[in-house]
């Protein structure tokens, strides 16, 4: 069929029927290979959309998700080493507010405040690195399907926009608790005065946070509606004893007295005296009622044990006072005796 009068050759697309497509003529065209193997009208003319834009688009989807894979694998391997007694490589730039003295007394503690700030931030680049490489990748197929980019950026637009004004409070939740992550606001173990609720916090998410008070009550706060944070946790606290006395008491004395025992109780080897940073100090009378004298004494403590230590000191300087025969306040609605 090739061969022609006086060794004249016909060009080899002379060899296809009349109908063929046009884009056969395109020498290494998926169109041409797949007519030189079907002889099939349609499989050839949609051969290059369908393989050759097919391709293109499996190759940008693996390679999407290729790189996901290489950042979140990137991303938990900088958020492990909590549970170990490490620092997150992912928490080692941002300041950390847990006291000095969990690392040997609340190890544990400090250990889960750890892992879950990692946890979450981490969890929170993934979402990020996610949405980034994956919204990437679909632009990049919708216009290797030829589609307008335009109306779909528009619209998708319009939607979000709707779509934040109508969840903006689960939008702020979730902004106030990355704040509060990165920034190590509080965490487990802290005790903290949320406005609504004061207790220890148990768990911090990025929407909720979940803190128990006294009482054993659990609390879930939204981070949104978290106004002001009084943390008692971080750096230190004080312990703040009031004694009530009689009117008729030796002030000078009984100030003198709550002094030297509170001294006495967070010196040496006391059992207070880890928790004490600094000597007492007796702020004499803090208030005068119908009922008694409030005097106050306040000490220096480790964060997280003033309560231990006001509970310690006040028990000691009462027995005292009892001892010293310091007359205690007159019970309520007991006349006053005369002078």
């Amino acid at each position: 069929m090739n061969g022609g009068v006086g060794g004249y050759r016909r060009p080899v697309t002379s060899s296809f029927l009349p109908t063929q497509p046009g884009c056969v003529v395109d020498e290494g065209s998926w169109c041409e290979r797949v007519y030189r193997l079907t002889e099939t009208d349609w499989l050839a003319r949609y051969a290059d959309p369908v393989i050759g834009d097919g391709l293109r688009i499996l190759l940008v989807l693996l390679i999407a998700v290729l790189l996901r894979l290489a950042v979140t694998r990137a991303i938990n391997r900088l958020t492990r080493g909590a549970t170990e007694g490490r620092v997150p490589a992912l928490l080692r730039p941002l300041r950390e507010r847990a006291p000095e003295s969990w690392r040997a007394s609340r190890a544990p503690v400090l250990s889960e405040r750890r892992d879950q700030r990692a946890r979450t931030i981490g969890s929170v680049l993934r979402s990020c690195a996610s949405f980034l490489i994956f919204g990437v990748a679909f632009t990049m197929v919708l216009g290797q399907l030829g589609l307008d980019l335009g109306p779909i950026i528009a619209s998708a637009g319009i939607v979000g926009v709707a779509v934040g004004f109508g969840a903006q409070n689960l939008v702020r939740d979730f902004l106030s608790g990355i704040f509060m992550m990165v920034e190590d606001q509080y965490g487990v173990g802290d005790v903290v005065d949320l406005g609504e609720a004061t207790g220890e916090v148990e768990a911090v998410g990025l929407r909720v946070t979940t803190l128990r008070d006294v009482n054993g009550t659990v609390w879930y706060v939204r981070n949104g509606e978290v106004l002001r944070v009084g943390n008692m946790s971080q750096g230190h606290a004080v312990a703040v004893v009031d004694i009530p006395v009689a009117h008729s008491a030796d002030i000078p004395e009984a100030s003198d007295l709550a002094a030297r025992i509170a001294t006495e109780l967070t010196a040496g080897e006391t059992p207070l005296a880890p928790d004490v940073l600094a000597p007492p100090e007796m702020l004499g009378v803090e208030s005068v009622t119908t009922d008694a004298v409030m005097l106050r004494v306040t000490v220096k403590t480790r964060a997280g044990r003033q309560w231990a230590v006001q509970r310690a000191l006040r028990a000691g300087i009462m027995d005292a006072f009892d001892d010293a025969g310091v007359p205690p306040p007159l019970p309520l609605g007991r006349p006053l005796p005369p002078t």
